[in-house]
Order: structure tokens, then C-alpha cells, then sequence
């Protein structure tokens, strides 16, 4: 490893809404390791996604690439192994690549570029979640409704603190054995929870450390059903909205949970920057915090995410190193897409080997080391999954914000002037000339017919696959099955080595063991 070469610790959560974290102003939501993290980093404050949902957010982010550009269309789309990732890079450069925890690869590579996983995922790998948009925003193939919200709470136990107990777990226990190793390679190690996604259940002990009378309600209230943009009215379908009745109570009830929630996950990524401190690996180690994507927590009456909304595509992104970096703001717009050249630019000096195939983000160094002012960056998102009927995107340059739905009217935003996308702007006179010169931006590489068809075509494909899958007793199982080496961690009966000396190399930090001044019979 060469001395100056990092290693790179990329911590994510799943939708967590940035609007919620203190750091971004949020008065009530306790979130300490995190606002530490924060202080001494360098915090993005307009930092999105690629993809307002789970699983192509995260094959853009790990790609480099736009969602369309991969094909990665919704939560049932296949990533191919033939597409390099950030994991590939990085082993190319000399890394050990480590995942533990949530990354939704669906199909039969489970790896990506990762020399290892430590846990299973929490998801399923295979085309059952496919959407048929031929059957409207009603069909729901994950069975999404208003269920999260309406029975929120406080549990002793769930299937999502089973697993992500498990993430902090596997992820601290290895940076205990990266540390006690041998520091000839650096690493790169993600660890990602699934917490603070829905449902809407938390601890009782993160429960408690909120009080009713402090949840505060969204900032923007229910939009009637004949008000709503037609992309929100699919959605409000999709959510199964039509068939539930949620009251005030109900909504601070699920964000009193949600609370609870970022305060469990922030409690998590604590105790893996606590062990990466302890340790001393924080010495040479680029943390990196970021979400997949947002949450809409009950804002225009609006639940879950798949809109291009602000609580749903922008995402929390903190690099810290302090050693490196001055903590610092930055408003510049950035995207997920700009993490692969990011984290070739930190492990290659500012000088990486030319990418083998196109990327669509750009290095963040220059603004992390503040030697790009005023940058005047565009960012891109898409969405064309389950609970819309047509392919979408959004551009977001500048204080506007313009969205495009196949078949749709546009919307067009002044973010500076409505933060809350109340009053769209488009089809207004004057702001035609700006209108044109957005749309051309937006669709010069995505042409909206095209992208629908492709769409269509795929879901059929797949949709057809998944009944072929289901029918059979034989369907392929591509859900990550993760195995533990336990032959070198504790005392076995074979080998040279005595139990003092298994023993002694398990302690962290080293200690050189101590000789007998005497001779006699060898005990343990």
C-alpha cells in the first residue's frame, strides 16, 4: 500500500430524508454521531440522487453511470456483471473491497467488484418486484400501501433492527481484523443499513427520546387529489391512498417513529466510527455518509419517495477527513454519480487511470479542497419504476428545477424563490426561453419515446421470466448467501501454533508476548 493512499469507509442509510438530519437545520431529530461527522466534514448541501428509489440509486452510484445508461429502470432490474463499478476500480488500484450490508443487486453477481460480503441482503435479488405499467400505478408488486404509516410505533424487535443490528455488528468486527492484519492493501469498506426506511417502527428506547408535542408537522400540508400534478396522482394510487384514511395523529405518529428511527441508525454508524477511531484506522481513512435516497414523511400529503420532489431525491452526503479537508459548506450541485471518480481521484493522487467505458459524474475533489468556487454544476435524476406509468427525469441547475414526464406536461421550479415547489413555472411566457433551453439539456441524451418503449419492453421481458420463475420448483435463488471463515479465528486443534500464540495475535493492539526467564515444561 502506498503510504499516501487512503482508505475509503463509505457508510450509507436507507431513505433518510436530509430535511430531518440536525446538521441540516432540523431542531428536534437527535442524530450526534452524525452531526459530529458533519462538524469536522465537509457537508453538501445540495447533494441528490440519481434515482428516487432503492436499487438503481445505488447501481448509478456504484457505476458512475445514469440510471438509463445501465438500464437500470426500477427495483427489478438486472445489474450486469459486465458493468465496471467503483468496487472494480478501486481492487484495480490495489484496494481490498468489502461489503456489509443492503446494496439490492438483482441478479445472478451478487459481488459487483467487492472481494467480499459479510452479510445477505435484505431484498430480493431476482424480477418479482417488476412493475407492468400496462396494469397502471395500481398494480403493486411490492405490495406498498398506507399500512407503514397507519401502524406506526415504537417495537422491541423487526425484520429491518434484526438486520441492520447485524450490519453494525459484521462491519465493526471488521475493522477490528483490517486493523490486527497485515497493512499492505488499503480498503475500501461500505456499510449500509436499511433503517431508516419504513415501516415506521422504532425502539422503544429511540421512541422514548422524543415527545409527542415536539413533532413537528410537515411544512406543507395535504394537496387535494384534483391539485395534484398527474405524476403525484399515479403515486397517490400506487401508495394505495384512495383506499386509507390517515389522520393528523397518524402522520406524527409515523414521524415520531421516523425519528426514532434516524436516531437508531445514527446510534449504528456511531459505533463503526467509534472502532474505526479506537483502532487508529481513522488516521488514513476518507468516512464518507450518504443516503440511496429520500422520504417524503407525509409532505403534500405525499409518502415513501419515486418523485423528484426534494425530500424524495436529495440526500444527505458528508466526506470527512479532517487530516485532509477543512470542514467547510458547499452549495454546489452534486449527484451519487460523482462518487466513483471521487474515490479514484482520493486513492490515484488526483491522477486515476482513464475509466475503462464512459462515467456520467465528475470528481468532487476540487470541492472538497475548496479549489473550485462558485461551481456551476447540473445534476440529473430519472424514475421510471413501480407507481408511474412513463418514463421521467429531472434536471436541476442553478435556483430551477424542471421535471419531464413521457406524455406529461412538464413542471418547471424556482427553488431560491419556492423552496417548497408549490408554484410551477411552466408554460408561462416568461420563462419560455429558459423552458427551451432546459428541456434541450434534459433530453439531448434521454429521448422520452424511446426510454418508454425500452421500458416497456424490458418489463414484459422480465415479467415474463418472473411467471416462468414462479410456476417452477426449480427457480434460481440469486439472494446472497454469505459464508464465515472460521478456521483462523479461534483455537483449533491442528497446526503449530499453540493457544497462547492464536490468542496473542487476536489482541489488538499487539503486544509482544513474554519470554520465560526460565526453562521448564510449556503450559497454556
Amino acid at each position: 500500500m502506498k503510504a499516501t493512499q487512503p482508505n475509503i469507509l463509505l457508510v450509507m442509510a436507507d431513505q433518510l430524508a436530509v430535511p430531518t438530519l440536525p446538521f441540516y437545520g432540523h431542531p428536534v431529530v437527535q442524530a450526534p454521531h452524525l452531526s459530529q461527522l458533519a462538524q469536522n466534514g465537509v457537508v453538501f448541501d445540495s447533494a441528490y440522487c440519481n434515482f428516487p428509489i432503492c436499487a438503481p440509486s445505488r447501481f448509478s452510484m456504484l457505476s458512475g453511470r445514469l440510471p438509463h445508461a445501465i438500464a437500470a429502470y426500477d427495483n427489478a432490474s438486472e445489474f450486469p456483471a459486465a458493468i465496471p463499478t467503483m468496487a472494480h476500480y478501486l481492487r484495480h488500484v490495489g484496494y481490498r473491497t468489502i461489503l456489509c450490508g443492503k446494496m439490492h443487486f438483482i441478479g445472478p453477481d451478487q459481488l459487483h467488484g467487492y472481494d467480499e460480503r459479510l452479510t445477505t441482503d435484505i431484498y430480493p435479488a431476482d424480477f418479482a418486484w417488476t412493475p407492468d405499467w400496462l396494469k397502471g400505478p395500481a398494480f403493486r408488486p411490492t405490495g406498498v400501501s398506507m399500512r407503514p404509516v397507519l401502524e406506526a410505533g415504537p417495537c422491541v424487535r423487526s425484520m429491518q433492527i434484526d438486520y441492520d443490528d447485524e450490519v453494525e455488528y459484521r462491519g465493526a468486527q471488521c475493522l477490528y481484523d483490517l486493523a490486527r492484519g497485515p497493512q499492505d492493501r488499503p480498503f475500501f469498506l461500505t456499510v449500509s443499513y436499511t433503517h431508516p426506511h419504513p415501516p415506521f417502527v422504532a425502539p422503544q428506547r429511540h421512541w422514548d427520546l422524543y415527545q409527542d408535542q415536539d413533532i413537528d408537522p410537515p411544512r406543507v400540508p395535504p394537496i387535494a387529489y384534483a391539485d395534484l400534478d398527474e405524476h403525484s396522482r399515479w403515486l397517490h394510487v400506487a401508495h394505495a391512498q384512495d383506499l386509507y384514511t390517515v389522520t393528523p395523529e397518524q402522520v406524527q405518529r409515523a414521524r415520531h417513529a421516523y425519528y426514532g428511527m434516524v436516531s437508531y441508525v445514527d446510534e449504528k454508524i456511531g459505533r463503526i466510527l467509534s472502532v474505526l477511531n479506537e483502532t487508529g484506522l481513522d488516521k488514513n481513512t476518507v468516512v464518507v455518509f450518504c443516503g440511496d435516497h429520500g422520504e417524503m414523511l407525509g409532505e403534500r400529503g405525499m409518502w415513501f419517495k419515486q418523485c423528484f420532489f426534494e425530500s424524495s431525491v436529495r440526500v444527505p452526503l458528508v466526506v470527512s477527513m479532517p487530516q485532509r479537508f477543512a470542514p467547510a459548506r458547499v452549495s454546489a450541485h452534486v449527484s451519487l454519480v460523482d462518487l466513483l471518480p471521487t474515490f479514484m481521484d482520493l486513492a490515484c493522487h488526483g491522477q486515476p487511470p482513464a475509466p475503462v467505458g464512459p462515467l456520467d459524474g465528475s470528481s468532487l475533489l476540487p470541492l472538497l479542497t475548496g479549489s473550485e468556487q462558485g461551481a456551476e454544476r447540473s445534476v440529473i435524476s430519472e424514475y421510471s419504476s413501480e407507481g408511474v406509468c412513463a418514463a421521467s427525469r429531472m434536471l436541476r441547475e442553478g435556483r430551477w428545477k424542471y421535471v419531464f414526464t413521457h406524455g406529461l406536461p412538464p413542471m418547471l421550479f424556482d427553488l431560491v424563490a419556492d423552496p417548497d415547489e408549490l408554484l410551477n413555472l411552466a408554460g408561462q411566457p416568461a420563462h419560455a426561453p429558459l423552458e427551451q433551453r432546459l428541456h434541450a439539456r434534459l433530453v439531448q441524451d434521454w429521448d422520452p419515446a424511446t426510454m418508454h418503449a425500452r421500458i416497456l419492453a424490458s418489463q414484459r421481458e422480465r415479467l415474463f421470466l418472473a411467471e416462468v420463475a414462479a410456476a417452477s420448483a426449480k427457480s434460481p435463488n440469486w439472494a446472497y448467501q454469505p459464508f464465515v471463515d472460521e478456521s483462523q479465528r479461534f483455537i483449533r486443534g491442528s497446526g503449530t501454533a499453540g493457544p497462547t500464540s492464536v490468542k496473542s495475535r487476536a489482541r489488538f493492539p499487539y503486544v509482544e508476548p513474554v519470554l520465560p526467564d526460565k526453562t521448564g515444561p510449556a503450559t497454556d
